[in-house]
């Protein structure tokens, strides 16, 4: 059953005057079989059922679209009462009865408050029956309208529950972002007060040009943090990551990151390791900045007394690009989060980064149409970006 007739038929049935609905409408009109159905441009489901003529259709059961009279209601927008169709004028000669075995048939459509048709309230008989009523017809109406009534404030319901969920996932995630952006920021610019204090007693010029140095690095932490939030928030708004594509020597790009990182981690070994032999069509600023994350990540985390490694190559039709390193396993439990924003990373004890950079990472290989991926185990992590080549 498709998901959205399922979807229906829960509707209908959570309303709790739909089995007295169909029972008054078998009992006031004498017929045997009674039915609220979802009538769309395709399909007609039974949503729920009253049957004491084993007519043999149950909640969730289909006819076909075209032998129904539902569907010519749904087109037109009126009931349609038939007390005898053999002395029917428009019905007499009409396929649906003779197919169902029915002789008297009522049937009046559902419309929801604003107009939309959702389907209609029937019920059939093989013998005729005494439907020309006002009362009867107005039963019907009543019972229909009613239960357009109800449809629509489930409909209501269930958006304005799924509109405060949204906002109660945005304002956690906004007290995330606040509480992880406070935290890390603090440590950067203790860093450059402090050295802008030192500087301020006239040290010696090599102390200085230390200072100077941290200070530096400080600032650099807080310009990626920036980066990464801006980036962080132009996928939220939904205006995705921007790329600049064009064929680049790829090698060259990702060497002057790692030398660039290393100059920031003197007492690390990062290895690279790079086979590709023609231009990479990419952006190479958001490749470089996804290189930057990733080996960012393996300093944190990785053991400090291994060696980095970065490799590239083309493999089937394919820019392939891994970072690896030694350390704790990343828990099976732990890997699917590594992905989402303010992701802090379980396994090493470092709160430094706002929990982004795998995140961005991600998201940047999507924007080239790839896509990033970890494995890991106690000898090795290794994350590793794959991009088709075009």
């Amino acid at each position: 059953m498709p998901e959205s007739h399922a979807v229906d038929i829960a509707a209908v049935n959570r309303i709790d005057v739909v089995p007295t609905i169909l029972d008054t409408v078998c009992r006031a009109t004498g017929m045997g079989f009674a039915a609220i159905a979802r009538v769309t441009d395709r399909s007609w489901i039974a949503c729920s059922v009253r049957d004491e003529i084993d007519f043999g259709l149950v909640s969730g059961g289909a006819l076909p679209l075209e032998t129904t009279i539902c569907h010519e209601i749904r087109q037109t927008g009126n009931p349609v009462v038939i007390a005898d169709v053999a002395s029917d004028p428009l019905f007499c000669d009409h396929a649906t009865p003779a197919l169902c075995g029915f002789r008297s048939y009522i049937s009046m459509p559902i419309l929801l408050p604003d107009g939309r048709f959702f389907g209609t309230l029937c019920a059939i008989d093989p013998n005729p029956a005494d439907l020309g009523r006002p009362e009867i017809q107005g039963m019907f109406k009543m019972f229909a309208d009613l239960l357009g009534f109800h449809l629509d404030a489930a409909d209501r319901l269930a958006a304005s529950e799924a509109d405060l969920l949204t906002e109660r996932k945005a304002a956690e995630l906004r007290e995330q972002f606040i509480a992880v952006l406070g935290h890390d920021l603090r440590n950067p610019l203790a860093s450059v007060r402090a050295g802008v204090h030192l500087l301020g007693k006239h040290p010696a010029p090599d102390r200085g040009r230390t200072i100077l140095a941290q200070m530096l690095g400080s600032v650099d932490r807080m310009a990626n943090m920036i980066d990464n939030i801006l980036d962080f928030a132009r996928g939220r708004l939904g205006g995705g990551l921007t790329l600049q594509r064009h064929p680049v020597e790829i090698e060259g790009v990702l060497r002057q990151i790692v030398a660039e990182l290393a100059i920031g981690h003197p007492g690390r070994e990062i290895d690279v390791a790079c086979g590709t032999d023609r231009p990479i069509d990419c952006d190479p600023q958001r490749i470089a900045q996804l290189l930057s994350n990733l080996v960012g990540n393996a300093l944190t985390h990785g053991a400090r007394d291994k060696p980095i490694v970065v490799c590239c190559a083309i493999e089937d039709a394919q820019f392939v690009l891994s970072v690896s390193n030694a350390g704790d396993e990343i828990p099976l439990s732990a890997r699917a989060q590594l992905f989402h924003p303010f992701s802090r990373g379980k396994v090493g004890g470092s709160r430094e980064g706002l929990g982004l950079g795998l995140y961005i990472a991600s998201e940047i290989a999507a924007a080239h149409g790839g896509d990033l991926g970890v494995e890991s185990s106690p000898s090795e992590t290794r994350f590793t970006f794959r991009m088709p080549l075009v």
